[in-house]
């Protein structure tokens, strides 16, 4: 089905936005599509208010105009992310006066969601490919300015080849040494996998191992205080 038959059915079933359920997030819900959310809401409610308001909104200043080679890319859209926005201008279209209440229209968009097919998805899911492979693309000849946070963390500083070796944990010895053991045992083993096991093995380890490794890591400790003082 299309989604103006999604949205028909919806329209007969009464869902914009009177019945009421749960709301359920599905799993392609993102952050992103969040944050476009809010900001869709952000501008109903401030249309509904110059509506009902007698006197005009002050104008306000335009700010300036970004350089198109500072603007960061627009961040890439997942499959639902744009099913929600085509149902959203759909219903708009059919419906220009009504109020829709976020909250619901989103519920409704996830249950309907949830029961569409692979088939009816792979529109979505076209979309969200080609949006991916242009924000890769813009990426690639992005650069950040100075002190931005790239994919929600701050840029490393660069680090000082001359500074000493951090000590390791009596824990991090013992994987140290137990890791090639545990990789050699279960060569399918993904990185999470060989860090549950080594997990595992250390809480299982007896005291006198345990001490063994405890005392290596103080003597790392000691060697890393020294040459740190040397270094400063």
């Amino acid at each position: 089905a299309t989604v103006d038959e999604h949205l028909d059915m919806a329209d007969k079933e009464m869902w914009w936005p009177s019945q009421q359920s749960v709301f359920n997030v599905p799993a392609a819900f993102s952050p992103v599509l969040a944050a476009q959310q809010a900001q869709w809401w952000y501008q109903q409610a401030l249309q509904q208010q110059q509506q009902q308001s007698a006197l005009p909104l002050p104008l306000t200043k335009k700010m300036p105009r970004v350089a198109k080679g500072d603007a960061k890319p627009r961040g890439r859209m997942t499959a639902y992310a744009y099913f929600v926005q085509i149902c959203r201008e759909e219903h708009k279209k059919k419906h220009p006066e009504e109020n829709v209440v976020f909250a619901e229209f989103s519920k409704k968009c996830a249950e309907r969601w949830k029961t569409m097919s692979d088939k009816e998805k792979s529109r979505f899911h076209e979309m969200a490919d080609k949006d991916k492979k242009r924000y890769d693309n813009e990426m690639l000849t992005y650069t950040p300015s100075k002190g931005e946070k790239v994919r929600g963390k701050k840029r490393k500083q660069m680090k000082d080849p001359n500074a000493p070796k951090r000590s390791l944990s009596a824990f991090f010895m013992f994987c140290k040494d137990e890791r090639p053991k545990v990789k050699a045992a279960n060569p399918d083993y993904g990185v999470g996998d060989i860090a549950k096991e080594l997990g595992k093995r250390w809480a299982e380890v007896d005291a006198s191992t345990k001490a063994k490794f405890e005392a290596q890591a103080e003597k790392d400790k000691a060697r890393y205080d020294k040459e740190m003082t040397e270094y400063k």
